[in-house]
């Protein structure tokens, strides 16, 4: 019987259709039970013997890679694929697999509780009131305000459409755009430092490559309001994090909201030290339904992999298909 590594620590213990789906097509399902996310140590030791994994952020590398050969597919929790070393999957003839079209309305709401936490000043009051205090005071309206969105994908337009319906004006930059979409909804199409001059809230829809690393620097950030925040809920090598924590000490940026990390988990961070940033654990894509329509899409890839089928639409790096074998 194949064995399938079930990584994410989101999905231990969890019943849902994803296990039903690779129970029924005859794998065995391997559970880490470590409470908390694969190192590379853990991940080498848990893939013995597995022809696929169930993909969270641990870190599939080369090294990963050459010490299982007989790892026939890395099915990913989702959009992004950075934690794996695509390159050497392609050597190893690995398939690595998304899941597109799952988890753009779970991000988009968690940029907007973000966006409302640092408008309305939520975890100062809540402390505030907790302690016995009333802490009230003028807070910052969403309605009327510059959304400027970063990267009109899935997950852009999705940010948009909730945008519109508080009462925000849209802004977006995307190297390729949708033009009919922003027409559709009355979205601004402007230059990226256009958009960073103009929005009120600026939230980062990007995925992570060489051309978008550390897009959010020293330089970009000078070019933002000091009124404004940036919100990140893509990926942390988006931003330069010590770029960021200067305009934010310094009063250049009125605040940040953060659910990436260049480093996942962040260890202690001079970030952590600071009233103006709210803070998540990478958990924007992660609602309940969001989580399991991500994880059944993902078992389904590894099904029709196994069965010799090729879900053209999920996999990254198609130029292993003349080679792959289960």
């Amino acid at each position: 019987m194949d064995k399938v590594l079930i990584a994410p620590i989101t999905l231990a213990g969890i019943d849902g259709a994803f296990v039903r789906v690779l129970r029924e097509a005859g794998f065995e399902l391997v559970y880490p039970n470590v409470g908390a996310q694969l190192t590379e140590e853990q991940l080498l030791k848990f893939l013995s013997g597995v022809k696929a994994a169930l993909a969270g952020s641990e870190p599939y590398t080369a090294r990963v890679l050459d010490a299982h050969p007989q790892l026939r597919v890395i099915a990913r929790v989702g959009v992004g694929y950075d934690a794996v070393d695509v390159e050497a999957a392609t050597q190893h003839n690995c398939a690595v697999t998304i899941t597109p079209g799952t988890n753009e309305g779970s991000v988009a709401e968690h940029a907007f509780c973000l966006m409302l936490g640092l408008a309305r000043d939520l975890v100062a009051q809540h402390q505030g009131v907790k302690a016995g205090g009333w802490p009230r005071k003028a807070l910052l309206p969403l309605r009327g305000q510059t959304l400027g969105i970063a990267g009109l994908g899935r997950i852009g337009k999705a940010v948009a459409l909730r945008g519109a319906a508080f009462g925000m004006r849209l802004a977006a930059y995307d190297p390729v755009p949708d033009k009919t979409f922003a027409a559709q909804h009355n979205i601004t199409l402007m230059p990226f430092d256009q958009l960073l001059a103009e929005a009120d809230f600026l939230t980062l829809h990007l995925p992570a490559t060489p051309e978008t690393r550390y897009l959010i620097n020293r330089r970009t950030l000078a070019l933002m309001k000091p009124t404004a925040f940036l919100i990140n809920t893509a990926r942390g090598t988006i931003v330069n994090e010590t770029d960021l924590l200067e305009a934010l000490k310094n009063k250049r940026l009125a605040g940040a909201g953060l659910d990436v990390f260049e480093r996942e988990p962040p260890g202690k961070h001079p970030l952590f030290d600071l009233d103006n940033v709210l803070l998540t654990p990478h958990a924007g894509g992660a609602d309940v339904r969001s989580r399991d329509d991500m994880a059944l899409s993902a078992a389904q890839a590894i099904v029709a992999l196994s069965r010799g089928e090729w879900p053209a639409e999920k996999i990254v790096n198609p130029e292993v298909r003349p080679r792959f074998r289960w």
